[in-house]
């Protein structure tokens, strides 16, 4: 069984005034990035007779979080992303964000990804984690824990 480290997991974001990386190197915190669906992919169905229907949902809308420590550059980055894409609907919901695990082969790619909302922000005596959630398509396929050894 192959082991597992945040410090193989390789993020990247690029939209409208954007193109930054998101995983290992950008100051993450703890909680690092998760992927989340909207919805369920079946319904079942039952009828008057007990008999059930199946139905097969193509939606695959999710979310893309990224936590970030307060201190990360990279929020800034983001921060200025969100401003400028806001101006205009021209530029709002076309980021693409891509995950990739190099060690254990995991990949999701998020098309069409909008910022759900500005990151909430505390100032306190110890500093925080900054949330950045995304919404779009989300595809994703975990890999069988071998490594690609072609990726630098």
């Amino acid at each position: 069984m192959s082991a597992y480290s945040f410090l193989n997991i390789q993020a990247s974001i690029v939209g409208p005034g954007l193109a930054t990386q998101i995983g290992s190197s950008s100051g993450a915190a703890k909680e690092g990035l998760s992927t989340a669906f909207d919805e369920d992919k079946t319904t079942v169905t039952t009828g008057a007779d007990g008999s059930i229907m199946t139905s097969l949902k193509a939606g695959m809308t999710g979310t893309i979080t990224v936590r970030l420590m307060k201190t990360s550059p990279i929020n800034s980055v983001l921060s200025n992303a969100f401003n400028f894409q806001r101006a205009s609907a021209a530029n709002w919901g076309g980021n693409t964000i891509r995950v990739v695990d190099k060690a254990r082969g995991d990949v999701v790619t998020g098309r069409q990804m909008s910022f759900v909302k500005y990151a909430d922000n505390v100032w306190a005596e110890e500093g925080n984690v900054l949330e950045w959630t995304f919404r779009g398509v989300v595809n994703e396929v975990l890999g069988a824990g071998i490594p690609d050894v072609t990726t630098p």
